[in-house]
């Protein structure tokens, strides 16, 4: 039986042992593949559609402290979950929940900022300093906020008014609290 295993490896070229195996201790990179080999030595297909059973979409911060399936009672199949600093409704996020509702059926979107974020502490100036470091201005806001409630009324307020979007009346946003798991709802302006 032959192989159709592809090695992969970061930027940086690591030594591999046998049969193309990493050896523990490498980059992070490399031992996420490793743990990724050990995972499918147990997976089993679980036979689901792409469709999530729940017909929701979750858009949250990329902060690594939200565990959103844990924090939320989801399970693997249940929902989209979009995700990027701060939560931020951008037009990307957008064509994701239009693909999510159109193609594959969803009908609910649920906003999730927290307690704590980043965003709340750098300003546009952060755009200013990458185009003098680098020399060119990147091409996206940063996004950043002072007030988390009025963030996700904004994020609200943007899914709401998408043209592209068909299912704008179930969508509810959520500040998690980083320090007691809670979440808490925004009501819209």
């Amino acid at each position: 039986m032959t192989s159709n295993v592809i090695g992969m490896t970061t930027s940086a070229s690591v030594p591999t042992g046998p049969e193309g195996a990493i050896p523990a201790g490498g980059t992070v990179t490399d031992q996420l593949v490793e743990a990724n080999q050990q995972y499918a030595e147990a997976f089993t297909d679980p036979g689901m559609d792409a469709r999530p059973v729940r017909q929701v979409a979750v858009v949250a911060c990329m902060d690594a402290r939200l565990d959103l399936h844990a924090a939320l009672g989801l399970e693997l199949g249940d929902c989209h979950t979009i995700r990027n600093a701060g939560g931020v409704v951008t037009d990307d996020v957008i064509r994701s929940l239009t693909i999510s509702q159109r193609a594959l059926g969803t009908r609910s979107v649920v906003l999730i900022h927290h307690t704590g974020c980043g965003l709340e502490s750098l300003t546009e100036e952060f755009r200013h300093e990458l185009e003098m470091e680098i020399g060119q201005r990147p091409s996206w806001a940063v996004e950043s906020f002072r007030d988390v409630d009025q963030d996700v009324r904004q994020s609200m307020r943007r899914v709401r008014t998408s043209p592209f979007l068909l299912h704008t009346d179930d969508v509810r946003g959520f500040v998690f609290d980083v320090k007691t798991g809670l979440l808490r709802e925004i009501e819209a302006a």
